[in-house]
């Protein structure tokens, strides 16, 4: 096909969106009639195992780790599963695919009575750590995204308040965000500081009536949609680490979306850029002096962050468990071999070593017993756990294993960020190593000169 100079442009334009063009320059002519018809269900496609939009049955609990748990604990467990299950994961593809949020759902979480976790009055369940990291757990079995939506927003940034903030803020802020009729961000980690967060640069001004923040934050769930902001800033007197709450719109403030991620892709990460923000004085979190006391936040928080990759692997074994038996291959199903006999029993161990490592770790917090270094251990060994357990289930896929319509997939790529979050593998590595030997070594040590 050869088109003139003095071809008209529209035709041109019609030609060339109908066209696929070689490397030669040459054309081919229209794409086929059924080029442009949508996919089909996969359920059609693929009728010989169900999606993960009808959820599996839970099947990994082998060692009946179940009687560990309160009769609270139990109810609580199957509320929110039951709720996961039905109105979770018949969507949660769909909007992985899309990279958008699900508002409508928000009502729907809310009724768990799970935003607050532990704490106790002000609208919140007081839940045990248990009881919270459970249901962390479910809700990551079915969708991480949810877990990480729910994680910020109430182990981080309700908790900051909870525990650091005052008496009339704890009152103002607390009740809503435990109905979630509004929703909360926690503003830590910036573009230059993520593993060495405590040298953050953004800056707080003390100006009359209240504080200026200037300064850029990165990687903030919930950030674009949040009504209440909880950001961290260097205290421009002192040198030390503040907490303040800045409402949404406030004039200076600017959050955009961060594209393009791989993983928790329903989570709406930001870049928060604030530019001579104004925090009125009742907004400075005051318990926030130092970048220590971050710390009472960050226990809490890192054993729900250990729970979410077990409540994944859950998710990934109860899929691979039912799909083994549903899809067959030289006339058996696929659970009849032994090599995936041997990766299904690694997955399963896999899972009751984490959860009782993660249970242990709640004991802990419980009896006033936990230190940061059992905290990091137990995240970072788990998540490397749950990154085994992934890649095995992966690979009990075959080719399925690639599409977030069998839920592996998905599991797969949504485990790369929470493996990094909240302190990354090494670093938290690093934080139990400074406690069992004694020795900080965050820092390289100086160079000496040989000579």
């Amino acid at each position: 096909m050869t088109i003139h100079s003095s071809t008209d442009p529209a035709v041109l334009l019609c030609i060339l969106m109908n066209a696929l063009v070689y490397a030669d320059g040459s054309f081919k002519s229209a794409m086929p009639s059924y080029f442009y018809l949508p996919p089909l269900d996969v359920s059609t496609a693929f009728p010989q195992a169900t999606p993960a939009s009808m959820f599996p049955p839970c099947t990994s609990d082998y060692f009946q780790l179940d009687d560990l748990l309160t009769l609270e604990e139990h109810a609580l467990r199957k509320k929110v599963r039951e709720c996961m299950e039905k109105e979770i994961a018949p969507i949660m593809t769909e909007y992985w695919e899309k990279a958008k949020f699900p508002f409508h759902v928000i009502p729907k979480l809310a009724a768990l009575q799970i935003a607050g976790g532990t704490i106790k009055d002000y609208g919140c369940p007081g839940l045990s750590i248990t009881g919270s990291a459970l249901a962390i757990a479910e809700v990551s079995r079915v969708d991480a995204s949810c877990s990480t939506f729910i994680l910020v927003h109430s182990s981080l940034a309700m908790l900051t308040i909870a525990l650091c903030g005052s008496e009339a803020q704890k009152l103002k802020y607390l009740p809503s965000l435990a109905q979630l009729k509004t929703i909360a961000c926690w503003a830590l980690t910036e573009p230059d500081y993520g593993s060495d967060a405590s040298a953050l640069k953004t800056t707080a001004t003390k100006v009359e009536g209240g504080w200026i923040l200037e300064g850029q934050k990165r990687w903030i769930g919930n950030s674009t949609f949040a009504d209440v902001l909880v950001v961290f800033a260097r205290n421009a007197t002192t040198n030390q680490i503040n907490g303040f709450i800045i409402k949404k719109d406030a004039p200076g403030l600017t959050v955009t979306k961060i594209e393009n991620k791989i993983g928790l892709r329903i989570v709406q990460n930001g870049d928060i850029v604030m530019r001579k923000v104004f925090v009125p004085d009742e907004d400075r979190i005051s318990g926030v002096n130092s970048f220590q006391d971050t710390n009472k936040v960050l226990a809490v928080s890192r054993v729900m962050v250990a729970w979410m990759p077990i409540g994944i692997s859950m998710g990934i074994y109860d899929m691979c468990h039912r799909y083994l038996k549903e899809r067959k291959q030289f006339g058996a199903p696929l659970a009849a071999f032994q090599i995936s006999q041997q990766k299904l029993v690694q997955m399963l161990g896999n899972i009751q070593a984490m959860t009782l490592v993660g249970w242990r770790l709640c004991k802990l917090y419980e009896s006033g017993k936990m230190t940061p270094g059992h905290a990091s251990l137990g995240k970072s060994w788990i998540s490397l756990r749950a990154r085994e357990t992934a890649a095995l289930g992966r690979e009990l896929l075959g080719g399925n294993g690639i599409l977030a319509d069998f839920l592996v997939a998905k599991a797969f790529c949504d485990l790369e960020p929470i493996y990094t979050y909240e302190g990354t593998y090494d670093i938290n590595t690093l934080v139990t190593g400074r406690e069992v030997t004694g020795f900080a070594s965050f820092k390289p040590v100086a160079q000496r000169s040989r000579l």
